[in-house]
């Protein structure tokens, strides 16, 4: 019997448009914009100034704390300025322009495709180089890997499970990675497992992808502590607390992070930046985005570098539909609606998603008929129709008693709610209002 989490999930329909494209490289964009807060925490401080003479890998921004993350140039060529720009969210935000003259790469990084097995350094010095590339979570969350690696004083880890899931719909650049970067993949494993000291590691793979499953089976040799575990299909099975509970049957407390239980949980697009950092030396300057949608001419899957703006994604993929109603950055689950097409790929970009206007348009909103649907489908237990109601009336207090901060913000409360009431977006204004109530508390 497969295994899944057990309190709610719905079944949105998977639309893997690009599951059969392969990989490609896309061009080489003329200019970049490369902001300086791609991840959560404190944004990198820019050490490079206008007029630098810059190459690809190396690095422009500096970490400012231990949660941030450097970030390396994507390209090489002449900084033209250091300002403002809009980021996924629309927002202007600092970011260092760069025009692309040439392909000159830092001579460290290793170009080659040689599988490199080996695992010759300790520990710390895995972790060093982890930090240094400026690798982040590439699910979405882009917390700074480095921080996750190092559990907090008094709690240590037992497995590390790897999220090959990727439930979300439309969404198909981490089934690519499995098929394509296979062998690098278990060597990041072992990587990550040497960093954590763990002697179990399990890579969840949702069981509409065999062809994954089989692969990373295959690639499985000798008693290394790495098991691939086949997952019934059930959204939002990629999130931490859910893939926790499929594979290893522990639950996590609220509040808690992951660690709580003894687990650390890591991205499949992560752990192949993980091999190239410590094996390749090479920094996090590039990531693969699934470009896709109904009434797109050739969903895709791309390597693109950090910095290249949406539109030159778009058009290598045929193209903006003429029906297109709305362009989502992520999943349409959990996505949010880009504002332009000359916002930049940053880190946190897995996909780009062109809704036909039928399905970009929202329906009228009307009252709530207390069918509790979207309770029975929280995977977290909790009361989505409650905390709407609490968040559009402000009444904070209550918001975080009911325990607002659990959200997950998978959406399947609004996508399951016949009334079409926008209980995700009341719920993420909730959570932004306690979260800052929280942090003003602690200070």
């Amino acid at each position: 019997m497969l295994k899944s989490f057990k309190i709610g999930g719905v079944h949105p329909a998977e639309n893997k448009l690009s599951a059969q494209k392969a990989i490609e490289v896309l061009a080489l964009p003329k200019s970049v914009f490369i902001p300086v807060g791609q991840h959560i925490g404190a944004p990198a401080e820019v050490v490079v100034q206008k007029g630098d003479k810059v190459k690809v890998g190396q690095l422009i921004a500096k970490s400012s704390g231990f949660v941030s993350a450097n970030i390396h140039s994507s390209v090489s060529g002449t900084v033209k300025k250091i300002e403002s720009g809009p980021d996924t969210s629309g927002y202007p935000k600092t970011g260092i322009y760069i025009d692309v003259e040439d392909d000159l790469w830092d001579e460290q990084i290793d170009r080659s495709t040689e599988l490199k097995t080996s695992v010759t350094l300790d520990a710390a010095a895995i972790l060093a180089k982890i930090q240094d590339a400026g690798i982040v979570g590439l699910g979405g969350a882009t917390f700074p890997t480095h921080v996750k690696l190092v559990p907090p004083k008094g709690m240590k880890a037992e497995v590390l499970l790897i999220n090959g899931v990727e439930c979300e719909p439309y969404l198909t650049s981490d089934h690519r990675m499995m098929l394509e970067h296979g062998a690098e993949l278990i060597v990041g494993v072992q990587l990550l497992m040497k960093v954590l000291n763990v002697a179990k590691a399990a890579i969840g793979i949702e069981n509409n992808k065999p062809d994954a499953i089989k692969k990373m089976n295959s690639l499985l040799t000798g008693n290394n502590g790495i098991s691939v575990v086949p997952l019934k299909v059930k959204y939002p099975q990629g999130g931490e607390k859910q893939l926790i509970k499929a594979v290893t049957g522990r639950e996590v407390p609220s509040g808690a992070l992951p660690i709580s239980v003894g687990a650390v949980v890591t991205n499949i697009a992560t752990t192949f930046a993980v091999y190239e950092a410590v094996q390749k030396n090479k920094p996090l300057f590039e990531r693969v985005v699934t470009v896709t949608g109904k009434t797109v001419k050739n969903p895709s899957n791309f390597r693109v570098r950090i910095g290249t703006t949406i539109s030159e994604l778009i058009d290598a993929a045929g193209g903006l539909p003429e029906n297109c109603g709305k362009i989502i950055n992520g999943g349409p689950m959990m996505g949010k609606a880009f504002a332009n097409t000359g916002i930049p790929v940053t880190k946190g970009t897995s996909g780009i998603v062109m809704m036909p206007d039928g399905e970009a348009k929202r329906k009228e909103v009307m009252p709530c008929i207390r069918c509790s649907r979207c309770v029975s489908v929280c995977p977290m237990g909790l009361e989505p129709y409650l905390l709407m109601t609490v968040s559009e009336q402000e009444i904070w207090d209550r918001a975080e008693r009911e325990c607002v901060m659990d959200c997950i913000e998978c959406g399947s409360c609004s996508f399951t709610c016949p009334a079409n009431r926008p209980l995700l977006d009341y719920i993420r204004l909730g959570k932004g209002k306690v979260g800052a109530i929280i942090r003003n508390r602690k200070n």
